[in-house]
């Protein structure tokens, strides 16, 4: 018996070609680092950790099935006849959860739910020309990487579909790479995700490219207001905005419905929903994403040509929405005679709550008295809004 035989992580090594053999050592290794930079809190920890975990052990445990083909135990994204996805369902161990949450969609729903719980909808109704300006300004990447993407020789779907990355909404971007380009959903969602968890490192080098230290640090002279946003006015305004944009929108109706119930719940103070969805839902939703996405990045699949210009074309949208997302604080500092901080307009760029965070943080660096917290909630969640009526245009001109 051949010691190879025993061994078959190895053994396919010496089976497959020389480019797969080194994207799976490149994989492995990469995983590595993921979880590190992850556990170091460099990236998101609730993403990296399972995801780099997930993508070692993929590209590690190859192994030979039937007629000497290579493959693993843990999933098949590429099962399109029912009786393959029947009998696959029962040797792959995740193939049931990706299935039935993942491919689907249903698993972005669950976090869209869960996003829902933990924004404020009140930071938006109390300023919402200031957040929906900004919010729309923040768009520049989901609006202008289509275009080039066309250019680079992508279809109709797959150029829309990766615009959306620039939205900074891994949610809506599983979803409509789900719907406008399936063939690419894996390479899309991994891309998507590696760039979104490189927002955090990114965007204050943006800032402070193109925001002097004198205006980043700008206190902001509030107006003293009559009355506060009720819980009520936020009830009415998520249960009224949800039925308007799924009537205009149906094909997004299921980010819609997702998003407002949560805001409903978080609203509603029932306790052991918000627990449920909030946290739960979430959580589980989280952890699953990043395992799925790590089991996902198998050499042979991510051994696409068209995985380079997705790499290119997610970079740059996520650049565009920034460098928008700016643009947009300074139309509202000079509509606001000087009375705003331009900072508040990364965090158009719609990752909850990551980049309100980015805003404040980059705020305090230069003024620590420097507060804009709550005006950079309200540009997040109009972002998360804009970036879903644009990826229901999308799949509604499109699919």
């Amino acid at each position: 018996m051949n010691i190879l035989d025993l061994f078959q992580g190895i053994a396919t090594m010496f089976e497959q070609s020389p480019q797969i053999v080194i994207a799976r050592i490149a994989l492995i290794l990469l995983g590595f680092l993921l979880v590190y930079l992850g556990i170091k809190g460099t990236l998101e920890p609730l993403i990296m950790v399972p995801m780099g975990l997930g993508m070692s052990a993929v590209n590690a445990g190859v192994l030979f099935l039937e007629n000497n083909q290579t493959g693993n135990l843990i999933i098949n994204p590429l099962l399109s006849s029912t009786d393959d996805l029947m009998k696959y369902m029962q040797i792959d161990f995740l193939q049931p959860i990706y299935t039935l949450t993942f491919s689907n969609g249903l698993i972005a729903c669950l976090v869209f739910m869960g996003i829902g719980t933990m924004c404020d909808i009140g930071y938006v109704l109390e300023r919402p020309f200031i957040s929906m300006t900004i919010a729309l300004f923040a768009e520049a990447g989901t609006i202008l990487t289509y275009p080039i993407a066309r250019a680079m020789g992508l279809d109709a779907g797959s150029s829309a579909a990766v615009s959306i990355i620039g939205g900074a909404d891994g949610p809506m971007v599983l979803f409509a790479s789900l719907k406008l380009a399936p063939e690419l959903f894996v390479p899309i969602s991994i891309v998507a995700y590696l760039y979104l968890s490189l927002t955090y490192g990114g965007y204050p080098y943006l800032i402070k490219l193109l925001i002097p230290k004198s205006m980043r640090g700008k206190a902001i002279v509030r107006e003293q207001r009559k009355s506060k946003i009720t819980s009520k006015q936020k009830l009415v305004f998520a249960i009224i905005t949800n039925a308007i944009l799924c009537l205009l929108f149906p094909v997004a109706a299921p980010l819609f419905l997702s998003f407002f119930i949560g805001i409903v719940i978080r609203e509603t103070g029932i306790a052991v929903y918000v627990k449920l969805v909030g946290e739960e839902f979430l959580y589980f939703a989280t952890f699953f994403l990043g395992l799925m996405l790590g089991v996902l990045c198998d050499a042979s699949t991510l051994l696409n040509e068209q995985v380079l210009k997705l790499l290119i074309l997610g970079m740059l949208a996520l650049l565009l929405s920034g460098i928008g997302g700016i643009v947009g604080g300074y139309i509202v500092y000079l509509f606001k005679r000087g009375n705003f901080n331009p900072t508040v307009g990364i965090a158009g760029v719609s990752c909850v709550p990551s980049t309100a965070k980015v805003a404040q943080k980059a705020a305090s660096k230069a003024d620590p008295s420097a507060f804009i917290l709550d005006y950079a909630l309200g540009a997040n969640i109009c972002g998360v809004i804009t970036t879903a009526i644009l990826t229901g245009i999308y799949i509604t001109l499109l699919s």
